[in-house]
């Protein structure tokens, strides 16, 4: 039987993503947390945490689940208390990144729409007190779905694999906790980044027309002297969030899809819309825990210039390392 061609290209996606992903992302982390990039504290701590945790999505969702575990399904990764560990582990660290994004977002919001509160939120102690209460709520909030997952089989008093326990389908508990699960990683973020950002336009267009109105008066010296650092900061908050939508739209809207439908798109049928369009979305969504890599990049001066040292460093120490 020829395999469907989402189940090819999941085949070849997926290890290419994982070769690019994690050492793009301990870069990141590595160059991000010399702090010689530029940006401030407060950043640093957003943008560090973020990269840190899409490694983790990197080494337990795609890596580990989707490239180990799926090629290799009788190996200790199939022991059920390990595979309910990776399926948990998976699942926070993404919702981690996520809310981890929206609070950079909500951070440069106030920086740009709340100047009389930036002071006092804007700080690296701020940042550091949400990235520790998300990390510390978002591993709280995934405990139950270690109760959600049974042995799949039992052979020799041995659990293996893991499935959906029958109680889930069946008890409103479990109805409403995966639906508060689902919605707060996929459409309340969503929404919250898509508010903010409105917000933060919304701002910058009212101050770009209050400073044309003063230049037409004749004030055309009357400058601002953090609008180059501000202008820097609008820049990687748009594309960070921009990317982030974009990466996303697929999966939230197939998950609104799936949602709101009682039909059952799958059973097997690997051709079926409904399916290709869910995996996209996953092949989308899983993009954008190592999109962040390329768009410091390409927006920072400083960032690139320490990346091009961090990779030049083996050649140099082992060309040095000829010349001893």
């Amino acid at each position: 039987m020829v395999r469907a061609v989402i189940l090819l290209i999941k085949d070849i996606y997926y290890p290419l993503l994982a070769t690019f992903g994690v050492p793009a992302n301990i870069m990141t982390i590595v160059i991000l947390s010399k702090g010689n990039c530029g940006l401030s504290k407060c950043i640093s701590v957003y943008m560090v945490a973020m990269a840190v945790a899409d490694l983790l999505i990197m080494v337990f969702s795609v890596v580990v689940y989707l490239i180990f575990n799926y090629h290799f399904p009788n190996s200790f990764l199939s022991y059920t208390a390990v595979c309910k560990f990776i399926l948990y582990s998976g699942f926070v660290n993404l919702d981690m990144s996520v809310w981890y994004t929206v609070s950079f977002t909500f951070d440069r919001f106030v920086s740009i729409c709340c100047p009389h509160f930036k002071e006092k939120y804007c700080t690296k102690r701020t940042a550091t007190t949400i990235i520790v209460t998300v990390f510390a709520l978002t591993y709280l909030k995934g405990v139950p779905m270690f109760f959600s997952y049974e042995a799949e089989r039992i052979i020799d008093n041995v659990h293996w694999g893991c499935r959906t326990t029958q109680a889930v389908y069946t008890l409103p508990a479990w109805s409403v906790y995966s639906w508060m699960q689902s919605s707060s990683v996929v459409l309340f973020p969503f929404a919250l980044m898509m508010l903010f950002n409105s917000l933060t336009v919304r701002r910058i267009l009212l101050a770009n027309r209050v400073r044309r109105g003063l230049r037409s008066r004749g004030n055309e010296s009357l400058s601002d002297p953090e609008v180059k650092s501000r202008r820097r900061s609008i820049l990687l908050l748009f594309t960070i969030s921009g990317s982030f939508i974009i990466l996303w739209l697929t999966a939230v809207g197939s998950f609104a899809a799936t949602r709101m439908s009682s039909t059952v798109y799958y059973q097997g049928d690997y051709s079926i819309p409904g399916y290709i369009a869910t995996e996209c979305g996953y092949l989308l969504m899983y993009l954008s825990s190592c999109s962040n890599t390329c768009i410091y990049a390409a927006t920072q001066r400083k960032f690139r210039g320490e990346l091009k040292n961090v990779l030049k460093f083996p050649w140099t120490f082992f060309s040095k390392w000829l010349k001893d």
